[in-house]
């Protein structure tokens, strides 16, 4: 098994999760994305088309690859990760 492989599946966390949840999560789980009753990225991932949705995830990747070294470092290399993984399971399903 390799490092890409082991990167943990891109599931939304219910409502009741995210409110008993103690931990700052900055990449999986931004306390600024679940105010509502559903997680923002449910949200885009609902009404965008698959093509839009594709050009979404990509963007994300390119931005936080660019900022990595002038923002959050580490952080943000993680963040593109998770985009490039939700990207990757977004093609396998077709």
């Amino acid at each position: 098994m390799n490092e890409w492989s082991e990167a943990p599946m891109i599931t939304p966390m219910s409502l009741e999760e995210r409110q008993r949840s103690k931990e700052r999560d900055n990449v999986n789980n931004p306390a600024h994305y679940g105010t509502g009753a559903i997680e923002c990225i449910e949200y885009i991932k609902d009404f965008l088309t698959d093509e839009e949705l594709i050009g979404y995830y990509r963007g994300n990747v390119a931005k936080y690859l660019h900022r990595w070294r002038y923002k959050n470092g580490v952080e943000d290399l993680k963040k593109a990760r998770w985009y490039l993984e939700a990207l990757i399971q977004q093609q396998e399903r077709k």
